[in-house]
């Protein structure tokens, strides 16, 4: 097997018996990023110097007989985590020269544990985005079929896992910006409960939403990931301080028993038919393996993306005030304040963060801030009751990821709201404050990854992670690589 093609623990395996250095598995990954990039478009920056001599530090610390089952893995991270030192532009142009003087909680965690930084991954404009074609550097292609898109608006850290370009990565799901490009991609993303990583450090949209989570080759490696990030940090106030569990040791329990329920509003008639198969089959699986099955409602799920278009927006126009030109990011040229804030920021910001900014805008402008701001956290709220309800009856929901497998690049980049609804079922999860995941369950008729989506109660990440890890087992669709 090409060491670019490892997983985590097939490679710490590999650097803990010596059969190859972290120098090694660095270099190998850089080859096959200088290899490929050129068709997929997965990185912003990629650090060489840095990560080589990352890997070299790691292999002394692993010789000391210090390996953390992360030292020496070469990873890479979503462009909208700071990076002491390395360039961080949230795939916008007003952060183009953008260097920040310290990094991300979560990846001063995974530095910690000897991982190597690869570089800064491709995504929509300020995480705005469901395709990754919203991105001032590029549109990121889906490694399966470069003619689709990979999903967003974690789509560079989806396509660098499918496309072998580092063994693991970061992203940020808002609205499901971690689990929609992993469904695309083919590979595991996890989006956990709200508080549970820190998000100090990352470049917010939607503070409310956002949270950090990992995409990876496989359930067990999900599970090592999500370890070494989660946990309470003091300097998040949203971080919420509650024990860590072992998330790998529970992953080979099993399901018999499980409780898995099926919202009836998450199996429409507008399902793709490639889709509603792998569902059918992802169901008849987890029969076979002894889960139990109840249906159950979210009464709410058809007012989720309009709730979430005017909270995340909102939250976004507060957000992205602080990009004017003076104290960070894109300055034009100018000859009064005004005209410098009103150019910098034109210069600046992509048409869909502009939209994005206009529409938060206006719902929070007096007259209309009653209207469309407050009733859609009271509607948050009513979402949020229906998974507690339904949660008192199940362990577990499983849903599709998206109604479709990926589509053509160019498809929806006209009609915004063909491009919103693509998070249909994704959104809910965010609103609600909740944790979930998807996982490789099928290809399309074109050759392209569907994924399943584990929904689990707040803090259930170690349920979802056991149930998803019995149904990989028990398939073959994670074995399945992208030919690029």
């Amino acid at each position: 097997m090409n060491i670019f093609d490892m997983t985590i623990h097939a490679l710490h395996a590999a650097l803990k018996g010596k059969r190859v250095s972290s120098v090694e598995a660095t270099t190998a990954m850089l080859e096959r990023i200088s290899s490929v990039e050129p068709q997929v478009g997965s990185f912003i920056t990629v650090t060489p110097e840095q990560a080589l001599a990352a890997a070299a530090a790691a292999d002394q610390r692993i010789a000391r007989g210090d390996c953390d089952l992360l030292t020496g893995i070469p990873l890479a991270i979503k462009d909208i985590f700071l990076t002491e030192g390395v360039r961080t532009t949230c795939g916008s142009r007003i952060l183009d020269n953008f260097i920040p003087p310290y990094s991300a909680t979560s990846w001063e965690m995974l530095r910690g544990c000897g991982a190597v930084l690869l570089g800064k991954l491709n995504q929509d404009e300020f995480a705005m985005g469901s395709s990754n074609e919203s991105s001032a550097y590029g549109t990121t292609r889906n490694p399966w079929n470069t003619d689709y898109i990979p999903g967003g608006s974690s789509g560079g850290s989806a396509a660098a896992v499918a496309a072998s370009e580092a063994v693991a990565t970061l992203g940020t799901d808002t609205g499901g910006s971690i689990r929609q490009p992993a469904s695309h991609c083919g590979c595991v993303g996890l989006k956990p409960t709200y508080g549970r990583v820190s998000r100090y450090g990352v470049i917010a949209y939607a503070s409310s939403l956002d949270q950090v989570g990992p995409l990876t080759r496989d359930v067990a490696d999900c599970a090592t990931m999500l370890g070494a990030i989660a946990g309470h940090d003091h300097k998040d106030s949203t971080s919420v301080d509650t024990p860590v569990p072992d998330y790998s040791s529970s992953l080979t329990h099993g399901v018999k028993g499980l409780k898995i329920g099926l919202p009836k509003e998450y199996f429409i008639s507008g399902l793709d038919a490639d889709v509603q198969v792998a569902m059918d089959a992802a169901i008849e699986t987890y029969r076979r393996l002894g889960a139990e099955f109840v249906d159950v409602s979210l009464p709410h799920t058809d007012y989720a993306v309009a709730t979430y278009y005017l909270i995340a927006t909102a939250e976004a126009s507060s957000n992205l005030a602080r990009y004017d030109g003076v104290r960070f990011g894109h300055r034009a040229e100018a000859e009064g304040l005004l005209e410098m804030y009103t150019k910098s920021r034109s210069e600046g910001f992509g048409v869909e963060v502009k939209r994005r900014i206009m529409l938060g805008t206006y719902a929070l402008s007096s007259g209309y801030y009653d209207a469309y701001y407050v009733k859609a956290q009271k509607v948050r709220t009513l979402i949020m009751n229906d998974f507690t309800t339904a949660f008192a009856d199940v362990d577990v929901m499983l849903t599709p990821v998206a109604p479709t497998a990926a589509f053509k690049i160019g498809e929806k980049v006209n009609d915004p709201l063909q491009m919103y609804l693509s998070d249909i079922f994704t959104i809910p999860v965010n609103l609600a404050g909740t944790c979930a995941m998807s996982l490789p369950a099928g290809f399309s008729a074109a050759g392209l990854p569907i994924g399943l989506q584990l929904i689990g109660k707040p803090f259930g990440e170690e349920t979802i992670l056991q149930a998803g890890y019995a149904f990989e087992q028990a398939t073959e669709w994670h074995t399945r690589k992208a030919t690029i």
